[in-house]
């Protein structure tokens, strides 16, 4: 009974479930935009959300496993616990966990192509198999600068734009600006924990975007990707692409700048405050949007 509980403690730290509202802020954005334009599907949205939430989990143990066996996970490591690192799962185990995840999002995923078409089966092929590559395969995406441009791909374009077109058929205009503030809060998110691991990255060989750029050009990456985020709703609400009252979003404004501060003013372990309150931003930045466009 013991073993039994111990290992459930273990998947519970593999899956990372602080890292899980992160991945539901593209599809909440994407639903507030399908609710506005009277698009919106809650059997589309509950399977969009369930879909995302498993590929972040199936990501998360990729790299849990894939990080290990490549060496870059150390009892250095500054981040929260690695379960393959740590000894609490095999490396066996967790690959299959993988995948009975990603099955799992295969699944679901069915029910959209069934609602959406090719363009789903696209998203949801490319998903998988970026989440792999980030820290898999003969080429990790993270390990060559790339990890960046990939999240704000899929948190971003494929989760807002994807969410969107599973109910209305299509892409609206303003679908696709509102792509960019999830995208770019959620890659923030990204260039916190790169900060983080910096040193340990540089010492593994794993050439992350923060690696390259050195520690003071990401932070600027990370104060640049938070101001655009808010910046870009004045303006399209200027533009006439979306309602003025959009801007609710703002309010989320004093945890963005609480984890702003940390990232500016700290380094190493600290940073893990302003990973999960970067993380805090992405969701209530997407359900105040929400609110302001139910309004």
């Amino acid at each position: 009974m013991a073993e039994q509980t111990i290992n459930w403690q273990a998947w519970g730290l593999a899956i990372r479930p602080r890292t899980l509202p992160a991945a539901a802020a593209g599809v909440v954005m994407g639903s507030a935009l399908a609710w506005r334009d009277g698009y919106f599907r809650i059997d589309a949205v509950l399977v969009c959300l369930l879909a995302a939430l498993l590929l972040q989990i199936g990501s998360n143990l990729a790299n849990d496993v894939f990080d290990f066996e490549r060496g870059t996970d150390t009892p250095e490591r500054l981040g929260p616990t690695r379960v393959t690192q740590a000894g609490l799962l095999t490396p066996v185990q967790v690959k299959f966990g993988m995948w009975v995840v990603f099955a799992l999002a295969a699944v679901l995923g069915l029910y959209l192509v069934r609602l959406g078409g090719l363009p789903i089966v696209i998203i949801g092929v490319t998903a998988i198999v970026a989440a792999i590559a980030y820290t898999g395969g003969p080429f990790p995406l993270g390990y060559h600068g790339l990890g960046d441009i990939f999240v704000f791909i899929f948190f971003g374009l494929a989760s807002v734009a994807g969410t969107y077109y599973v109910q209305a058929g299509f892409v609206s205009t303003a679908a696709w600006w509102m792509t960019i503030p999830p995208g770019l809060i959620i890659t923030a998110i990204l260039v916190v924990n790169n900060l983080r691991d910096i040193d340990n990255d540089r010492k593994g060989g794993k050439h992350t975007l923060a690696v390259r750029l050195g520690e003071s050009v990401t932070k600027v990456q990370y104060i640049i990707c938070m101001s655009i985020a808010y910046l870009i709703l004045p303006f399209a609400a200027w533009m006439g692409i979306i309602s003025w009252l959009s801007l609710l979003a703002w309010i989320s404004l004093p945890i963005a700048f609480r984890a702003a501060r940390v990232v500016l003013t700290q380094k190493g372990r600290p940073l893990n405050a302003a990973l999960a309150a970067t993380g805090q931003t992405a969701l209530v930045f997407s359900i105040l949007f929400w609110i302001g466009v139910a309004l």
